[in-house]
């Protein structure tokens, strides 16, 4: 039988800590979370490697160095409402529901939706509500937030998603330029949103977060 609980904890001691990821909350959470609970099941052998973790095209849970060091950039904080974008099977809305005071999972794929649900469910996250839509136009019903987690990387943000951050909030996701992509966390205030590179990492762009070609005659 295999023992998760040793793998989890070699991850965060090998993927984590070395990463300067030192917060307690986080460390904590991701001890806690059965990360293999999350994954595709054909897939829970290889729930703790090192590298992303495909779900679908376009879509994946995202390594844990990369995961982790954008929740330590983020700054997540107890009380703060979170909308986690593309939550894929809930892996991310676990951790994160452990940290703050409610998440709202959305998930455009309605399978993985609804598997996403019956999962945090068997293991009683009982404040993260998993929504169903469009991940471009996020879930505005349910805000402002505090912060907004993008699970995958984008070319660029829409308006839409940025307007529903509450003032201070912040928002954390990968850019991709080609091959080479950076971390960056977007502040909120009256004058727009800040943008700041936080650290180099890279996922696949997701489906309608890359940015329109532009014709030139």
């Amino acid at each position: 039988m295999t023992d998760y609980s040793s793998r989890r904890t070699m991850m965060v001691d090998t993927q984590v800590r070395p990463s300067d990821v030192t917060k307690f909350p986080i460390i904590e959470s991701m001890l806690a979370v059965p990360r293999e609970a999350y994954v595709p099941d054909a897939q829970r052998e290889t729930a703790y490697m090192g590298e992303n973790l495909d779900l679908a095209p376009g879509r994946v849970i995202l390594e844990p160095r990369s995961f982790a060091k954008l929740l330590d950039a983020m700054d997540l904080r107890p009380g703060e409402l979170v909308l986690d974008l593309g939550c894929g099977l809930g892996y991310s809305a676990a951790v994160v529901a452990r940290m703050v005071d409610a998440v709202i999972a959305l998930e455009e794929d309605a399978d993985m939706a609804a598997e996403a649900e019956r999962r945090l469910a068997a293991g009683g996250v009982d404040n993260a509500a998993v929504v169903t839509g469009p991940l471009t136009e996020g879930a505005a019903k349910h805000g402002p937030y505090d912060a907004i987690l993008v699970e995958g990387a984008v070319e660029t943000v829409p308006q839409a998603l940025l307007d529903q951050l509450a003032d201070g909030g912040r928002i954390g996701c990968i850019f991709m330029e080609g091959r080479l992509g950076v971390a960056r966390i977007g502040l909120r205030s009256a004058q727009g949103i800040s943008w700041r590179d936080a650290f180099n990492a890279a996922a696949p762009v997701l489906p309608g977060f890359a940015k329109v070609a532009e014709f030139t005659l």
